[in-house]
């Protein structure tokens, strides 16, 4: 089998400053941005990696999630435990100083790791947690 993982889902609960933090912070590029209000569907990805996609979405717009849940769903964004995606570069220090210029919330700064891997984590404007790793 050939299988990729062309994009993954992280969940925005505003649109406008989620895109700023994936496009400006990290330099991702924006491939395409439909719908409009707070139910905007953004697609971002890495430039030079056309195969490779983040879907910005807004939570809980599936007709079969019930009340209950879209509140756990609220609740669990709010406390940044809902959604998490990790992301490397070969340059973790100087990556770092750049996303924490942008004003984002620092989780973690550059840690090696008892695991074997050296990283570090912010959460974007929705409360995702945002990994990067060390590429080595």
């Amino acid at each position: 089998m050939d299988i990729t993982i062309h994009t993954t889902f992280l969940p925005h609960d505003d649109p406008d400053a989620s895109l700023a933090f994936y496009r400006d912070v990290l330099g991702f590029e924006v491939r395409s941005d439909v719908g409009q209000g707070r139910m905007r569907w953004i697609t971002v990805g890495p430039a030079g990696q056309p195969g490779t996609s983040i879907l910005l979405a807004p939570p809980a717009t599936d007709p079969g999630v019930t009340e209950d849940e879209r509140r756990t769903i609220t609740e669990m964004m709010a406390k940044g435990t809902y959604g998490w995606i990790l992301l490397a570069t070969p340059d973790l220090d100087a990556t770092f100083e750049k996303v924490q210029a942008g004003d984002t919330e620092v989780v973690q700064e550059p840690t090696e790791q008892p695991y074997g891997v050296r990283d570090c984590a912010f959460r974007d404007p929705a409360g995702n947690l945002v990994r990067i790793q060390e590429v080595r």
